[in-house]
């Protein structure tokens, strides 16, 4: 058995098993990736898509899929290649990339307005060896790193990625241990960790998900925009409206009133506040 020192659950995984997220897994003895140059996903996207608002505007980003998180999110958008009941299958079907190659596809990209590469639609995180060694070349070649993430691994995995990551827009579900314990299957206190030391070395926003009766209270959006302040009031605040998705069928509760209500609490303690999903 050995144990995976990734995020929280540092999962002891048997030989020939796979941990919680469904992509690192215990071979000969040692926590390896199986997701390595996995690309389930691969599209040119604008990087307000990602959401970056405030991260060269305007501009397009080559946006790469894997496999895999760590995280339970009933609403998943993206379940198909991230949750564990479909890791098999998404690892068969994925094209293997190299890190070369991806670089230079998104190199290629350059004449329609590609600044770099963003390592997004699962949680990157899970195959983070991926992440970092294409970051290096992406850095080589002057073009920007971006990731998409849940936030939620141990800091030692982020200090090797900072060096290389431009921008990253990293989600804080909501802020109560609660609802990351009981909903998310998460730990709210990783995430802030990790968005905290994150904020110090390259450009960060933030999204949160508004579910409603689950994270949608005046007096937390209040909290937890007071949070990021503290960290620095020009960091941007994306909340955006939940749709029905995966396995959660309630509608979308928040009404746009609502959501414009939310961010007008937000923007008190914050310059930049988004309403996405509207």
């Amino acid at each position: 058995m050995a144990v995976c020192d990734v995020c929280f659950r540092h999962c002891g995984i048997p030989e020939g098993k796979n941990g919680a997220c469904g992509v690192r897994g215990c071979r000969e003895g040692k926590v390896v990736s199986l997701s390595y140059g996995a690309v389930s996903s691969l599209a040119l996207d604008p990087i307000e898509k990602k959401p970056l608002a405030r991260f060269h505007p305007g501009a397009m980003i080559l946006s790469a899929g894997s496999a895999g998180c760590n995280l339970f999110c009933p609403f998943c958008q993206n379940h198909e290649i991230s949750g564990p009941e479909n890791m098999e299958r998404v690892l068969g079907q994925a094209a293997r990339t190299a890190p070369e190659e991806l670089v230079r596809l998104a190199a290629s990209c350059r004449t329609q307005g590609n600044i770099g590469l963003a390592f997004t639609y699962n949680e990157p995180l899970v195959g983070y060896e991926f992440v970092r060694d294409t970051a290096k070349l992406l850095k080589e070649e002057g073009m920007a790193a971006v990731m998409v993430t849940n936030g939620t691994a141990e800091l030692p995995v982020l200090e090797e990625l900072l060096p290389y990551i431009d921008a990253m827009n990293i989600d804080l579900k909501g802020f109560t241990d609660s609802y990351y314990r009981d909903f998310l299957k998460g730990d709210r206190r990783q995430v802030m960790e990790f968005i905290s030391r994150a904020a110090g070395d390259c450009h960060v926003e933030i999204t949160t998900l508004i579910v409603p009766g689950m994270n949608d209270s005046e007096e937390e959006i209040r909290e937890l925009s007071g949070w990021i302040a503290s960290l620095g009031e020009d960091i941007p605040l994306h909340l955006t409206r939940y749709f029905p998705r995966h396995r959660m069928t309630e509608p979308p509760a928040a009404s746009p009133e609502k959501m414009l209500r939310l961010a007008e609490i937000a923007g008190k303690q914050l310059r930049h506040v988004y309403t996405g999903n509207m």
